[in-house]
């Protein structure tokens, strides 16, 4: 496997990364255990599989003078390669974990643990339960070196044999010369100036979406480097219930049970959500599954206010199905969701020296996560032990408290709650809320 350069937005996760914030993804499969000792055997699988990876041999190394890597533009200062390991050891990346009543509890406490950066940025924790009867696998993976998809195809990597589909890699760009082909000007100057254009457009769609803006004290905290997990698991059938009783996407009606579980959650705890509509982000993937290169972030995104005020069930879902609707129409490379495309246009020295401002900037630009990460409608497995849930975990912006990342997996809808452990204490509540409001948006729809 050969090096190449870190794309800008990779880059740029790379380089914001402190030790209260790690920019690590991370997922929790729990497995029905038919022995209580399958989690000694998954973590053993587990170890000798990942030696057969080459994407899980590649580390991130800083790069301060000009490098080439043809057929890759030579990098520029303060940039960075991902690289393949001579010494990779995978006993360093799979740990097998005591057994414990609560796979929850122990993922908090890992998931605020940052990856050594001086290896192959990701881990896959296994921990067995006190019962006997299941065991869970908590792997991380650091943005730098995949996003949602890439990373669910190195964790299937290490999992029982599917048939799942794999990538297929673009070519690679014929060599690049110092300087443009002069033929070529004429389009390279109109890409310019769509780009500025472009970059414009977003830079005032965020600085509008600062205005008016209630702060929510429950959403916005300083940084205790702690971290909560929880997860909350739906029956995605009621779903879909929902969905053809009023219309839109199941992706809104996810987005409108964050929303309503926000309301009740801020509601009970005292905070009150009157007037309360914070800005979400929802992340969205540029690059085709089955032609895209494996390697690198590609995403935007879509920026929405999240009708918490509104007390209506189905008049939040219609207000989160119209500015979805919005967002749409205008596409994913338009309005404050997509300033991650920005990263393109600042130099790799410029990520460098920028990455701790850009990583406090975050709570002015959103207030709250909510990300869908994709799996396959297959059954997973591993030493022949069914995955039975699955809980995606994005990582936690600096300044807020709780992101949301949300997986369906074999009829059932998957929410991984991550949260800052001092900020919300009551992250169960929160759960609780989120199943709650599922029942509430059935009853709204009931003739």
């Amino acid at each position: 496997m050969t090096s190449d350069v870190l794309a800008p937005l990779d880059l740029a996760f790379w380089n914001i990364e402190s030790a209260q914030h790690p920019m690590h993804l991370g997922a929790l499969g729990v497995f029905a255990a038919h022995s209580p000792t399958a989690g000694v055997h998954a973590a053993d699988l587990l170890a000798a599989r990942a030696a057969a990876v080459p994407g899980l041999r590649m580390r991130i190394r800083d790069v301060w003078r000009p490098l080439a890597l043809a057929p890759s533009f030579p990098t520029a200062f303060g940039g960075a390669v991902r690289e393949p390991t001579e010494d990779f050891d995978p006993l360093d990346h799979v740990r097998l974990h005591a057994p414990t009543a609560d796979f929850h509890a122990v993922a908090g406490s890992l998931m605020e643990r940052p990856l050594e950066r001086d290896r192959p940025p990701w881990e896959a924790h296994v921990l067995p339960g006190e019962d006997g009867t299941s065991f869970a696998v908590l792997f991380k993976f650091h943005h730098a070196l995949a996003d949602g998809l890439r990373a669910l195809t190195l964790a299937a990597a290490v999992l029982d044999p599917t048939d799942m589909p794999a990538p297929r890699p673009r070519p690679d760009p014929p060599p690049r010369g110092l300087l443009p082909d002069v033929r070529r000007l004429p389009g390279l100057l109109r890409g310019v100036l769509s780009d500025v254009g472009r970059a414009l457009d977003i830079g005032a769609s965020v600085a509008r979406s600062t205005l008016e803006v209630r702060p929510c004290p429950a959403l916005a905290s300083r940084s205790s480097g702690t971290r909560r997990t929880a997860g909350v698991v739906l029956d995605l059938d009621e779903v879909h219930t929902v969905r053809k009783a009023v219309g839109g996407t199941v992706n809104d009606v996810l987005i409108a049970i964050v929303a309503g579980a926000l309301r009740r959650w801020l509601d009970e705890r005292g905070d009150g959500s009157e007037g309360v509509a914070p800005r979400a982000l929802i992340p969205v993937s540029n690059r085709r599954p089955r032609t895209a290169h494996p390697q690198g972030n590609r995403l935007s995104g879509y920026l929405i206010r999240l009708p918490v005020d509104e007390p209506d069930p189905l008049g939040r879902l219609g207000a989160v199905r119209t500015a979805m609707d919005r967002n749409k129409d205008a596409g994913p490379n338009r309005g404050a969701g997509a300033v991650a495309l920005l990263a393109d246009h600042v130099p790799p020295l410029g990520h460098r020296l920028g990455g701790p401002l850009v990583s406090q900037a975050a709570r002015l630009w959103f207030d709250i996560l909510v990300t869908s990460v994709p799996l396959p409608g297959l059954g997973l497995r591993l030493g022949g032990h069914a995955l039975t849930e699955v809980y995606p975990f994005a990582p936690l912006a600096g300044g807020q408290s709780l992101a949301v990342a949300v997986s369906t997996y074999r009829g059932r809808v998957h929410y991984g709650l991550v949260a800052d452990a001092e900020a919300v204490p009551d992250l169960d509540r929160f759960a609780e809320a989120v199943s709650a409001e599922v029942g509430t948006l059935l009853d709204a729809c009931a003739p």
